[in-house]
């Protein structure tokens, strides 16, 4: 299994400044990101940003930086630019990991890699876990899946699906069985899907939910998923986050 991890980096959060560059445990947090992703089969790590700033940090810790344009208008975008900076082939396998998960698990990098390397009918991976709280299955940022037989994504939802009918009828005290699976944004790509997806058009299920992996399905790509037994690390998105994640890197080194 031979694949490539991109780290796409940015300074434009407005609840945490210069996130990408935020000090946990004495490193940014970018190399944080990276470090982790370093602990996985990955062949390559590449952290793309469009600030020098992030880069000189990448630099300064030995982590492969490309500087990409400022004005993509999402992520996928910046990710499909990098894959034509490093030359990568259609074939290619690329796993984004986001910049702001200094907890990625190294092991759900390769699972999604290894996923989709078995999954020639694919265009992209991902990850899921069991939900194990009605606030989560209710929760509109709590991102849900439904899968068929084969693992292969139905559809993604903000809201609560597979819909219990007899459970909601009683009540809903409890989660089902099989419990809802939470989607993780955690993504391989073939490199080829990844340039084309750009020039794809958006799909009003898109816009409706405001996933944009609904894009690819709507024009008929199909997506695989992993399930992992454990949910992710945590993620950062505000300075209580940041200091929650610190803590943790205070108990680790």
């Amino acid at each position: 299994m031979t694949f490539t991890v991109l780290i796409p980096a940015r300074m434009a959060s407005s609840r945490l400044p210069n996130k990408p560059l935020a000090d946990i445990a004495g490193l940014p947090m970018v190399v944080r990101v990276a470090h982790r992703a370093q602990a996985s089969k990955a062949q390559r790590i590449v952290v793309a940003t469009d600030d020098t700033r992030i880069a000189q940090a990448c630099q300064a810790h030995d982590i492969e930086a490309v500087m990409t344009r400022a004005d993509h208008p999402s992520g996928s975008d910046r990710l499909a630019e990098a894959c034509t900076l490093l030359g990568l082939q259609a074939q290619d396998i690329v796993v984004n990991v986001q910049g702001d998960e200094p907890l990625i698990d190294p092991h759900s990098i390769n699972a999604v890699a290894d996923l989709l390397q078995q999954r020639p009918d694919c265009a992209m991976s991902t990850l899921a876990h069991a939900i194990d709280s009605l606030e989560d299955f209710a929760n509109p940022n709590v991102v849900k899946v439904v899968l068929d037989k084969q693992q292969t994504a139905l559809y993604f939802s903000r809201a609560p699906i597979a819909w219990w009918r007899d459970g909601f009828a009683q009540g809903m005290t409890q989660l089902s069985d099989p419990a809802p699976l939470r989607h993780v944004g955690l993504y391989a790509y073939r490199v080829g899907f990844l340039l084309a997806f750009p020039n794809l058009s958006q799909a009003p299920l898109e816009q409706l939910e405001s996933l944009e992996q609904l894009r690819a399905m709507w024009h008929g790509h199909r997506i695989a998923v992993y399930i992992s037994e454990h949910a992710p690390g945590p993620g950062i998105d505000t300075p209580q986050d940041l200091e929650r994640v610190r803590r943790v890197f205070t108990q680790i080194t």
